[in-house]
Order: C-alpha cells, then structure tokens, then sequence
C-alpha cells in the first residue's frame, strides 16, 4: 500500500475513534445526568424531577445520533479509500462526507438505530413509567388495597 493512502486512511480512522469515543462519553454524560435527577427526586420527593430528565435524554440521544451520523459517513469515506467500496472517488487526504448521503447515513436511521435506540428508549420509557407511577401512586395503592 502507498505510503499517501496509509496516511489517508490513518487519518480517517482518527476521525471515526474520535467520533466514538465521543459518542460513548454522551451516554456517559446522559446517565449521570438522569441518576443525578434521581438523587434530587429523592432528596425532594418533587416528581417533576423525574419528568425533567426525559428532556436531556432526549437532547443526549439528537446529539449522539449525529455523531454516529458522522461516524458513519467517516466509514464510507474509509471504506472507499480502503478500496472496499468504489461507489466515491476519493483523492487523496479527502474526507467528503458530503457525498455519503445514501439511506445507511439517513439520520432518521441513525436515530432508530439498535446501537442508541435501546439505551435512550429504555431511559425515556424508565423516567415516564416511574414518573407515573410515583405521581398517582395514591391511586395505584387505592386500587390494589381496594
């Protein structure tokens, strides 16, 4: 291999670990954020709390759909420099991402994605089932105690 595309395809493969890592402090940052709300619901007993972490969550799962976006279309940029792929032609030490705009790099997809929509899904459905049931948790007991 060429000495120009092994430094092209170094630099892209910076772009996407950057990109993932990232990604993975964003889930990071979203649950610290959302048990944090928990420790105030506790200290508060303020249900609101609880419902104000679906808010963050959701600005969390927005911003690191787009970073898989990116990450994603940084693949398709390696993968065409790779050789891999030649649907892109590519010179040399440029990244044109711009040019990846094909259904896998659709950001609806990236936001629906199994890799991010488990652990946002999850965290949203945690915070409004818990939400409710502590809000009407006098009619919960009325209803099951009779």
């Amino acid at each position: 291999m060429e000495e120009t595309k092994k430094q092209h395809l170094e630099f892209i493969q910076s772009v996407i670990t950057r990109m993932n890592t990232n990604s993975f402090q964003i889930k990071g940052m979203a649950v610290v954020i959302v048990s944090a709300l928990f420790v105030v619901y506790a200290a508060t007993n303020n249900v609101a709390f609880i419902f104000l972490g679906i808010v963050p969550t959701i600005l969390f799962w927005l911003l690191d759909s787009y970073y898989l976006q990116q990450e994603r279309k940084f693949r398709g940029v390696y993968n065409n420099v790779a050789g891999i792929e030649n649907d892109v032609e590519i010179k040399p030490y440029e990244m044109p991402i711009q040019k990846f705009n094909g259904r896998q790099y659709c950001f609806c997809k990236v936001f629906f994605s199994k890799t991010i929509f488990w652990l946002y899904g999850i965290i949203i459905f945690i915070l409004l089932s818990g939400g409710f049931i502590l809000l009407y948790k006098d009619c919960i007991t009325r209803f099951i105690c009779g």
